[in-house]
């Protein structure tokens, strides 16, 4: 069956996309524990207490550098939230529709972004 007349995807189709959005819901919490466990210093080789003449010029570098990793972080909790929104809408059966035209988005995009819920179509409509 072609995707035009379709309005949702079939349970098959469903499963296929759980667990793609399952196993890139793994790789993005490990990633989010590595800059947690960064941000929070706990791989410092306790170097921090050594005098330097540079200190100021570090502390900057640090300072920027853990602002840096906290937006790193904060984008990557967002993405979380995304991926575990998609996947209530698996559950709830409304996954893979746009919300903005109501059609099916694509299974290409899904597979690249499947987290999304606008079809290329609606988001080039947006620009």
């Amino acid at each position: 069956m072609s995707q035009e007349g379709k309005t949702s995807y079939s349970q098959e189709e469903l499963k296929e996309f759980e667990e793609l959005i399952n196993g890139k819901l793994f790789v993005a919490r490990e990633e989010l524990a590595q800059l947690k466990q960064t941000l929070s210093k706990k791989n410092d080789s306790g170097t921090d207490n050594t005098a330097s003449t540079s200190k100021l010029l570090e502390d900057g570098a640090d300072t920027l550098e853990r602002e840096n990793l906290s937006q790193l972080a904060a984008r990557q909790q967002k993405f979380i939230i995304n991926l575990e929104n998609a996947l209530r809408r698996i559950k709830n059966g409304t996954y893979g529709v746009c919300v903005d035209t109501g059609k099916l988005i694509s299974k290409e995009r899904l597979r690249a972004v499947p987290h999304t819920m606008h079809s290329i179509e609606a988001k080039l409509a947006k620009k």
